[in-house]
């Protein structure tokens, strides 16, 4: 226990994140001589000793996985001291200095088998320490009354400093958002979920990124993989389809009320909308088959941008369906599918087929077995088809 030498706020949100996201992260440095060995740990492991919870939340997350064996596949076929090269990929992924040099040592296959006594590894991925700790502070937001440490109070490495910045969606922009002269593609900036959001109702209202993807403060960052998160942002409705004459019609509408971005915001998702005509045991008929793609589809080179078919914050996306009515249809059913790592999938087995790729193959096929296990049905619904016709009847939202 150190005594809190100071507890002044960060007022100024903008110059602490400036100083706070400076790429590439510096150096740690030594702890503090009264540190001990489980105050200066830079594992995730050691601040859950204190803090469970978000320890336990992280887990779960993506965040715990930046370095996935996709990722490290590709790092794997990187000459160890090309540290340019890795840093555009561990500015986010595992932005520690420390995590830095243990990838370095990794690839270069000394000490493979040891870890590092500051507990950093790059495998880590994204850490607590990696948006809390600069130079063995910590930062933080205040507590849940809006107090933080006072000066004098005994706590466990020093306190924190407490600063506003990690209420605020700047602070998230500092991944999720590509600088200004960052890579674009149809003048739209490849990464662009800030400014997406800032440009929504909700950027307008400032209910952050935070709000909805740190309820109550969980460390969860639940997303596009998540069914039920998705479930909670996006309404879809497909009323009873009207039969007229020998033909189907109806309606499937997709309603974005709840996601302060695009949906999906990046090129890697996309989003499956099927609406057929279903026989008597429920399988589709191919023929009656129409499928909308809904995702900002882009080559695997990233020189083209095929399409943008994303829904925007507060859009609704209808898709008409009339077609004949096959003899032996009996349903029509509307589906929509997520598949969540679409074009990593496809960079993979593009990958896999690259004769000079050699060193990562291992990773990356662990890697193409857990994009294809993602995807997920978000909604299917199945509508009975009347025998008896409905001329008069119009079609469903009209």
């Amino acid at each position: 226990m150190h005594s809190v030498p100071s507890a002044k706020p960060q007022t100024d949100i903008q110059a602490f994140l400036d100083r706070h996201w400076q790429r590439p992260l510096a150096s740690q440095g030594e702890a503090p001589a009264a540190f001990t060995a489980q105050e200066a740990s830079l594992a995730p492991a050691a601040c859950g000793q204190c803090h469970a919870r978000q320890f336990e939340d992280w887990q779960t997350t993506l965040h715990a996985r930046a370095m996935g064996p996709g990722l490290l596949g590709q790092l794997q076929e990187m000459d160890p001291g090309a540290v340019d090269d890795h840093q555009a990929c561990l500015r986010c992924h595992a932005p520690l200095a420390e995590q830095e040099a243990d990838l370095q040592r990794t690839l270069a296959g000394s000490e493979a088998d040891s870890t590092r006594p500051d507990g950093a590894a790059f495998g880590h991925g994204l850490t607590c320490a990696g948006c809390h700790l600069r130079q063995h502070r910590r930062f933080g937001p205040a507590r849940r009354d809006g107090s933080g440490p006072a000066i004098g109070d005994v706590l466990p490495h020093d306190g924190w400093q407490v600063t506003e910045a990690f209420a605020d969606a700047r602070f998230c922009a500092a991944c999720h958002q590509f600088d200004p002269d960052g890579y674009s593609l149809n003048g739209k900036l490849l990464e662009n979920t800030y400014e997406e959001w800032r440009a929504s109702r909700y950027g307008r209202e400032n209910k952050t990124c935070q709000s909805c993807h740190m309820p109550d403060r969980r460390h969860l960052w639940r997303g596009i993989h998540d069914p039920e998160m998705v479930r909670s942002g996006l309404g879809i409705e497909f009323p009873i389809p009207t039969i007229m004459g020998d033909r189907v019609t109806a309606r499937v509408a997709l309603i974005n009320h709840g996601i302060g971005h695009a949906f999906p915001t990046y090129v890697t998702p996309q989003v499956i909308v099927e609406i057929g005509q279903a026989a008597r045991d429920g399988t589709l008929l191919p023929a009656t088959v129409e499928r909308h793609l809904i995702a900002r589809d882009v080559s695997l080179d990233l020189s083209e941008e095929r399409s943008d078919t994303r829904i925007l914050p507060d859009e609704v996306r209808r898709y008409d369906y009339n077609r004949p009515r096959l003899p032996g249809a009996t349903a029509l059913v509307a589906r929509v599918r997520v598949e969540p790592d679409a074009f990593y999938a496809e960079f993979y087995r593009a990958t896999l087929r690259d004769a000079d790729f050699t060193k990562g193959q291992e990773a990356i096929l662990a890697a193409l077995r857990d994009a294809e296990r993602s995807g997920y049905v978000l909604y299917e619904s199945r509508q009975a088809l009347s025998v008896t016709a409905r001329p008069d009847a119009d079609l469903p939202g009209r």
